[in-house]
């Protein structure tokens, strides 16, 4: 049966330019309107894995895990298993409440604050936390599953096995790492194409080490990841380079369940978002208490006061996730950072004629002067259940090292600590006591899969790479499509900018385009510049859902994506 669907799922869809035309999006992969279930991800063959399950008799949650398992055969620079990341559900309506599973990875026990030099590469053994992956699909598997744990791993060994087309998104991201390392022999065997030459849209990636890794998991369960076979070999791997993590980091390991936050949005919307360790969340529902006191719909999408206010409240926001917001096992989140009273407060703060210099609002932050891996796909079944899920490898391709024999990538996560304590400088490093290295701590994230309902129904479900931009480019999303009225798929295709607090500058896709609003912004007293070192801002894979059984799905086209529905 798995073979059939495999080969179905090969299918290439080219690159595309990140200055994209919403129109184009009608009469592509990226865009479909349905009725019964939709997978949105990055990668074809992983929302075509998603979409079988669906067509199965799985749920949400079961078409979640498919695609995420998928995504670490097809999409294997973000999805994993030897990562970690969050997952929120939300169930038909009458049947319970929204749930997040937290499966951040975790410092090993042998970590401490000050362990690493800025002279040291961010691609060693050090820097792997202990993966929350499979802990995370097992615990959403345990609560809402319906399909067999095998089962829903199959797709992805029949993808490892009998390989997949390749893109052209991919082939050039395989080609760019593997030109820079060389000296990582694993990685070399598992990812360089037979024969040595380059890869090319349309070759077809073979794994058989991941294959036998993922019917282990399939067959013995996802003990087999933190204390049988595949455990022996992520420990052998940590011995061969002086990694930290040990037989008792695996075996102690826990996914948790845990409530989401919410707020409401434009008064009639609730937002649910992760909570800390996920930051993003705690700045999405800041931004939108800000912005409550100002009249954005009256003033226009594009317009240079819209675009100002929308900056400083992002700024604000980032400034509190950098002062207060961490683990919250050893740092509990301040309640009045979600409240509409603190947002507001905040809001009269912004100074509608004139740019808020960042250091000023942080004058007991000392400031020095001195790529993202990450993927979100979101699914929804006939019955309206709906499963938003983001999860990462830290860096692109994670630390790069390959878990000799089993085919799969480790995360460099330790990375997302504040690794320098008490160093802050305006080049956008942090080094504030919430989020520095413990052992045992899961590191700050700014990964925000969201759920947007109104009356127990889900209206929206989406969610972005991007690091501490992810949460802006949501709040866009919403306000493109929820505020101003523009088709989602228009909402998506439009530029993206975020104020990050530090460095003191708007980051704002293609401002060649916008040369009248950037001039404005800079009359306001805003340093904009474009991306970097990516040209674009995220990569969001989008549903809403206008009315009862009515789901538009929306892939990004700034790196490559499919809408798999029926």
């Amino acid at each position: 049966m798995w073979l059939a669907v495999i080969i179905l799922m090969c299918r290439v869809a080219g690159a595309q330019s990140p200055a994209l035309n919403p129109e184009s999006l009608r009469d592509s992969e990226h865009y479909l309107e349905c009725h019964n279930g939709l997978v949105v991800s990055v990668s074809g063959p992983a929302s075509e894995v998603g979409l079988a399950i669906l067509k199965a008799g799985g749920n949400a949650v079961d078409a979640a895990i498919a695609t995420a398992f998928a995504l670490e055969v097809a999409y294997p620079l973000s999805g994993n298993i030897g990562g970690g990341g969050f997952m929120l559900v939300h169930p038909a309506i009458g049947k319970g409440k929204p749930v997040v599973f937290d499966y951040r990875e975790c410092a090993p026990a042998a970590a401490w604050p000050t362990m690493y030099s800025k002279e040291e590469s961010q691609y060693t053994h050090r820097a792997v936390a202990v993966p929350g992956t499979v802990r995370g699909m097992a615990l959403a598997h345990a609560r809402f599953g319906t399909m067999p744990w095998a089962n829903l791993i199959e797709p992805a060994i029949g993808l490892a096995e009998h390989g997949f087309k390749v893109d052209a998104a991919l082939a050039k991201t395989m080609n760019e790492l593997l030109g820079e390392t060389k000296e990582f022999a694993e990685f070399q065997r598992v990812f360089g194409k037979p024969g040595g030459a380059d890869w090319q849209a349309g070759d077809r990636l073979v794994q058989p080490d991941l294959a036998k890794t993922l019917r282990v998991l399939a067959k013995q369960g996802p003990d087999a990841f933190y204390t049988g076979q595949i455990a022996e070999a992520l420990l052998a791997e940590m011995k061969r380079g002086d990694g930290l993590i040990t037989a008792a980091d695996l075996a102690a390991y826990r996914a948790i369940e845990r409530h989401p936050l919410s707020g409401k949005f434009l008064g009639s919307y609730d937002v649910f978002v992760p909570p800390p360790p996920c930051s993003g969340g705690v700045c999405l529902l800041e931004v939108m208490n800000e912005l409550q006191r100002f009249d954005l719909k009256s003033w226009g999408r594009w317009s240079p006061k819209t675009i100002h206010v929308l900056a400083e409240a992002m700024r604000r926001a980032n400034l509190d996730r950098a002062r207060f917001v961490g683990d919250p096992a050893f740092f509990p989140l301040p309640k009045k950072l979600i409240a509409p009273a603190y947002g507001r407060r905040l809001a009269k703060t912004i100074n509608p004629e004139k740019a808020t210099r960042s250091e000023d609002l942080s004058p007991e932050i000392a400031i020095a002067h001195e790529e993202q891996c990450t993927t979100h796909f979101s699914v929804i079944d006939h019955n309206g259940m709906a499963v938003a899920n983001t999860y990462t490898l830290e860096r692109r391709w994670g630390s790069r090292i390959v878990v000799k024999g089993m085919g799969f990538l480790l995360n460099n996560d330790m990375r997302a600590f504040n690794l320098f304590p008490g160093i802050t400088d305006t080049a956008g490093n942090v080094g504030t006591l919430p989020n520095q290295v413990a052992p045992g701590k899961r590191p700050l994230s700014s990964m925000t899969p969201t759920i947007v309902a109104s009356k127990g129904r889900v209206i929206m479900v989406t969610g972005s790479s991007g690091s501490r931009a992810i949460p802006h480019t949501l709040l866009e999303i919403m306000l493109g499509t929820l505020e101003f009225g523009m088709p989602i798929e228009s909402a998506v295709a439009a530029p993206r900018f975020t104020q990050e607090w530090m460095p003191d500058e708007i980051k704002f896709e293609h401002p060649e385009q916008l040369p009248n609003l950037i001039e404005s912004l800079t009359n306001l007293g805003h340093k904009v510049v474009p991306p970097s070192p990516l040209p674009f801002q995220g990569d969001t894979h989008n549903i809403y859902v206008p009315s009862p059984h009515d789901f538009i799905g929306v892939a990004d086209r700034r790196i490559n994506g499919k809408v798999a529905g029926y």
